[in-house]
């Protein structure tokens, strides 16, 4: 039976986001998938088809160019006229040693974990406080609590997108919106599969556990907000790592 609730995914290709995608369409949520890979986008789309949820669309978007983002949020609202949920998890990770790091590096992943973010939440916002009602998840790190050695951009990305998450959960809950952020730990995903030295070395969990998270959040009373989570497997290190 169809929920009617609408969600966009960012970042919904792979990994976390593509996780999510397949929870929320296992229980019939009208679901848009934004990344800049259409390809990856098509192929979720069709997983989720196969779960017999028919009610998903793509949509390329880069997240840190403001005009693809407000592109995505017009047609958003033209075919479903409401925004439910925004789970904000497009997301890159690079590093490197600190004295050997180029602006470019520095400035790709605070564009796309920082930049992408706000750009998207400034655009839910939008349409859910005439609303008065919506909630926005963003999806974080355990990097932005307890840093991984030679992961300046991403630590500092991550540790701003609790700041963001917070500023705009104070502002928006006088319009009946939660903003939250989950924290996750070591997760499989197409990139870390690749590393066996991770995946080897290092306790990992999958996509799915961290989309039972973002379902939960989804899912409680609207009078509450789950603010900040963390979730990671039972072994991984925690304190001193990220």
């Amino acid at each position: 039976m169809k929920n009617n609730k609408t969600v966009i995914i960012t970042g919904g290709g792979t990994g976390i986001g593509k996780g999510i995608a397949l929870k929320l369409a296992k229980n019939n949520f009208n679901i848009i998938l934004a990344s800049r890979n259409i390809s990856n986008l098509q192929k979720v789309k069709e997983e989720c088809n196969k779960l017999n949820n028919h009610n998903v669309i793509t949509v390329q978007t880069d997240v840190t160019d403001s005009d693809s983002v407000s592109n995505l949020f017009e047609i958003v609202k033209d075919k479903f006229k409401k925004l439910d949920v925004l789970i904000n998890n497009a997301g890159v990770f690079d590093g490197g040693p600190v004295d050997k790091l180029d602006i470019e590096t520095w400035d790709k992943v605070l564009n796309i974990n920082l930049r992408g973010a706000f750009l998207c939440l400034r655009e839910a916002m939008k349409i859910m406080k005439p609303q008065k009602s919506g909630k926005i998840i963003n999806i974080g790190s355990i990097s932005g609590q307890v840093p991984r050695l030679n992961s300046t951009p991403y630590t500092t990305s991550k540790f701003a997108l609790t700041g963001l998450t917070k500023a705009a959960a104070l502002e928006a809950r006088e319009h009946n919106i939660s903003v939250s952020i989950v924290h996750p730990g070591n997760v499989v995903t197409e990139l870390r599969q690749i590393r066996a030295e991770d995946k080897d070395s290092e306790p990992m969990m999958n996509p799915e556990s961290i989309a039972e998270l973002v379902y939960l959040s989804i899912n409680l009373p609207n009078n509450v907000n789950l603010l900040e989570s963390v979730m990671l497997p039972l072994d991984q290190l925690y304190l001193g790592r990220g």
